[in-house]
């Protein structure tokens, strides 16, 4: 089992978890800092932690759930700890670099940075609830908030977002 040789301190096992959700963990991590540089070392700091990290882990629910609460937690605390926001074009994304600019890409644009302007805590529901496709119970649990507050917290990051786009 790859989570018996990873806490045992197999490097293999640590491998193995890698190529199975680093990729889901950075777009993640990337749709909440907004930069590629800073979503990498979300994740990195992930893996250089796991096995310590691996010992408070219950075998209760999904893996790809809990890394995905761990990635976000550090994705918010590094929001906190740099203070600064940063828009990060859609030419940076890996899935669009070297595709023409469209008027459809602008839009994308105007919107990755209206997005990137929310709140944290708006920012993060949003991102969580409409591009990740999280449930409003699953939001709750991730973020350690009420099933209503993520509820209010989507309906107010997109008011926001209409009010920046229209």
């Amino acid at each position: 089992k790859v989570l018996g040789r990873t806490l045992a301190g197999d490097p293999s096992g640590i491998a193995e978890l890698y190529e199975r959700h680093a990729a889901s963990l950075f777009r993640t991590a990337y749709r909440m800092l907004g930069a590629r540089a800073d979503a990498e070392d979300v994740v990195h700091d992930l893996f250089v932690g796991l096995p310590e990290a691996l010992r408070r882990y219950e075998d209760r629910g999904r893996l790809d759930q809990w890394l995905t609460r761990i990635i976000i937690r550090l994705s918010l605390m590094h929001l906190r700890n740099e203070r600064r926001r940063r828009s990060t074009p859609l030419m940076d994304m890996p899935q669009l670099a070297g595709t023409e600019r469209s008027d459809a890409r602008l839009e994308l644009t105007e919107l990755e940075q209206a997005v990137m302007a929310l709140p944290t805590g708006l920012r993060a529901v949003f991102v969580l609830r409409q591009v990740e496709g999280y449930s409003y119970e699953e939001i709750a649990a991730l973020l350690d908030i009420s099933v209503g507050a993520s509820r209010v917290r989507l309906a107010r990051a997109i008011e926001r977002l209409r009010r920046t786009l229209l």
